[in-house]
């Protein structure tokens, strides 16, 4: 089954709970200004939610200064030919990371997150790097702002979505979050970070059912993904015999 396909199946067991949760999400999320304590011990808390490698994890990107920034001219990303390549080296790199057994997938795992920061352009590049240091600052209005520029020029890179998603989370905006999630899985279904933080919302927002079918699909990419797991260890036995 091409992997693209699993959008519809996807769409079929949590949208409904998306849809029912999205507004709800605004209500009761803390004020953008809070930033939300996120526990992962055993006492009944939703995971914290995934987050890319650090900084100095990743492949070196350009020193660029912000007057480099440019809005057209921007013919080299996602050229066809380097799209292909692009998603065969993540076939590739999916195809060994769902071996639950394979004990190099914390290094998988960490090449799938450099394949989907790249996003050929050196501008782009610089807006998410830029994004990235305030989010590590724990400046989220900031990183916002980043992004904002990054999804609006670079509409068609999921990455840039799935990173303002974790900045709308940090900052407390389920809601926001839970569009540019969709926004990212809509462009890479097997973003299995994206998957696991809309479990988190789904969760903490009281969707239990949406939550362990998020979980679920993340898992079935990436067996070894401990938040999901633990989440639906948790979940399950609620769940369970329940519809969405």
């Amino acid at each position: 089954m091409p992997y693209r396909s699993v959008m519809p199946i996807l769409a079929a067991t949590v949208a409904a709970a998306m849809a029912a949760t999205l507004a709800a999400a605004v209500l009761v999320a803390p004020p953008a200004q809070a930033q939300p304590t996120l526990p992962e011990g055993p006492g009944g808390e939703p995971p914290t939610l995934p987050m890319p490698p650090a900084l100095d994890e990743a492949p070196p990107m350009p020193d660029l200064d912000e007057s480099d920034l440019v809005e057209e001219g921007l013919g080299d990303f996602g050229l066809p030919d380097e799209t292909m390549a692009r998603e065969a080296q993540l076939d590739e790199l999916f195809r060994q990371l769902s071996e639950e057994e394979n004990p190099a997938w914390p290094v998988i795992q960490a090449q799938i997150w450099r394949v989907w920061r790249r996003s050929g352009s050196p501008s782009m590049d610089l807006l998410l790097r830029r994004a990235m240091e305030k989010m590590e600052a724990e400046d989220y209005a900031a990183a916002i702002r980043f992004l904002d520029d990054l999804v609006r020029l670079a509409p068609e890179f999921a990455e840039g979505w799935n990173q303002r998603a974790t900045a709308y989370f940090l900052a407390g905006d389920y809601g926001r979050s839970m569009r540019d999630i969709e926004a990212t899985l809509a462009l890479e279904p097997r973003h299995f970070g994206a998957l696991a933080g809309l479990g988190i919302i789904l969760d903490r927002t009281g969707n239990k059912a949406g939550a362990v079918a998020a979980y679920r699909r993340a898992l079935e990419l990436h067996p070894n993904l401990e938040g999901a797991q633990r989440g639906v260890d948790r979940l399950s036995e609620d769940v369970d015999g329940t519809e969405l």
